[in-house]
């Protein structure tokens, strides 16, 4: 039997365990919401099986993630049609103002500021830097790696910091001629950490911040100290879950060593004048909530003032575009939005939350661990719209404002903290996660989801409860 064989052999038993479960699925979806006693309409139960259908697919690998939630947003349209959720005429107004453009916006942004950038040699450089720096050490590498990812989501976003980031680490394993996979996934998972500490780190503490009238500074106070111990939880993680790969030794370490990282540099005055939109792109990112304007118009504004000045051919740079992960998010933006029209982020959000009974440290521990779980299997974005009017209803319980007697209630931080490393859990748990797998895999790097799943779900389980409990400590210490 040839590899061919073997192959499409493998593939079809994938698919065909995959049909399995989400038919086993599909029916106790469909009947035991009803043995419990719970209120599910048609619409419901039909998106949650297309939900779960998404997951199944990118599990057993059946189509490629960006076929699957296409085909998922038209029939999740389709079902909103015909069970009477929006009518057929306002579908396509509907699923436009579905799609987040402000984070479609970004992503393209920044995609191609670092384009152009790539086109300077900048990335090489740094990368022949850092190997240096760590002199064929795999476990500092990581260390120097994850803190700078880390810190770096906290002053602007981590799907950013991921688009700088990653090409610098693909240029030093090519260098070393070692995969790079186990450092992308420790990169993924230090950037949500680390922008879950501050105001701007992620798009879903700029919605709670706006919501409680939070700023930076009292958001990096109270969130700092916790997310700076999770960050050290993390490092002790990365040395367990990579510790095989961490024995590695580059294979060409002296011809790195030897090399001059200046004669990496193609274009000297392109990389000054990328330089200068990157950081004034960056520095716009950190006071965009003074000037009220949406961070993907700065980006784009950069984008577009980058591709004037330095006179490259557009095509050239678009071509270099990851058009197949915006697309995604689209379709993903779409079907989760369905998914919220029918009431179903509503019912697992108050269905957990009724199960406090307005107990002040019940409520603190369910919506942080409510949010991470389902942050994992949603985009936390929408999660976290949903969540906000619900813990301000929370705060107005008399037990829970005496009890949280704060400025800011901790609820609050709960919320951020959940959803902001539940992201971890899943390949498409995070913006960051979905920017980077797509970025790798177009550099010749596939990661799975369940080769994320492994590694990403016990990380973000472990990560919640260290970062919750000394959140806890921390808001009894304040009292």
């Amino acid at each position: 039997m040839t590899a061919s064989s073997d192959h499409i052999q493998s593939t079809n038993k994938k698919t065909a365990i995959g049909l399995l479960l989400l038919s086993v699925l599909s029916i106790l979806i469909w009947i035991v919401p009803g043995m419990i006693g719970f209120d599910a309409s048609v619409s419901l139960r039909l998106l949650a099986i297309v939900l779960l259908s998404i997951y199944v697919a990118l599990a057993f690998e059946i189509v490629h993630r960006t076929v699957i939630v296409i085909v998922a947003a038209t029939i999740a349209i389709i079902i909103g049609i015909a069970t009477g959720l929006f009518s057929a005429d306002k579908s396509f107004e509907f699923a436009v103002h579905s799609i987040d453009f402000n984070t479609i916006g970004l992503l393209l942004g920044m995609m191609i500021i670092v384009a152009i950038l790539a086109e300077t040699g900048i990335f090489q450089y740094i990368g022949i830097k850092m190997s240096k720096a760590s002199k064929g050490n795999m476990w500092k590498l990581l260390v120097m790696m994850s803190v700078f990812t880390a810190v770096t989501s906290m002053f602007i976003d981590n799907v950013t910091t991921i688009l700088l980031m990653l090409p610098v680490t693909i240029s030093i394993f090519r260098a070393f001629r070692l995969s790079p996979v186990p450092f992308i996934l420790a990169e993924i998972l230090a950037s949500n950490i680390g922008g879950t500490a501050t105001l701007i780190g992620d798009p879903p503490n700029i919605m709670i911040g706006s919501a409680a009238n939070i700023d930076f500074n009292s958001f990096l106070f109270h969130m700092g100290p916790t997310i700076g111990l999770s960050l050290i939880a993390s490092l002790i993680l990365f040395r367990v879950f990579f510790r095989k790969d961490l024995k590695a030794t580059p294979q060409n370490l002296e011809e790195v060593m030897s090399q001059d990282e200046r004669s990496f540099i193609k274009d000297r005055p392109l990389l000054k004048k990328s330089l200068l939109v990157l950081f004034s792109v960056i520095a716009l990112f950190v006071i965009h909530g003074i000037l009220h304007v949406e961070p993907s118009i700065i980006a784009l504004g950069g984008a577009g003032v980058l591709l004037l000045i330095s006179k490259i051919k557009p095509e050239k740079i678009l071509h270099e575009v990851d058009w197949t992960t915006l697309i995604f998010f689209a379709g993903l933006f779409i079907t989760i939005s369905v998914g919220r029209e029918s009431g179903m982020i509503d019912a697992l959000a108050k269905t957990a939350l009724g199960i406090t009974g307005g107990n002040p440290w019940a409520s603190f521990f369910m919506i942080t661990w409510v949010s991470a779980i389902a942050s994992s299997f949603v985009d936390n974005i929408p999660f976290a719209a949903t969540m906000i009017p619900l813990i301000e209803i929370l705060n107005q319980n008399p037990t829970i404002a005496t009890a949280f007697n704060y400025a800011i209630s901790p609820l609050w931080w709960a919320l951020s903290l959940g959803v902001g490393l539940g992201g971890n859990g899943t390949l498409i748990g995070s913006s960051a996660g979905v920017i980077a797998i797509g970025l790798s895999e177009k550099y010749g790097h596939k990661i799975t989801f369940n080769q994320f799943f492994k590694v990403g779900f016990p990380f973000m389980i472990i990560t919640v409860a260290v970062g919750s409990v000394v959140l806890m400590i921390d808001i009894i210490l304040r009292l």
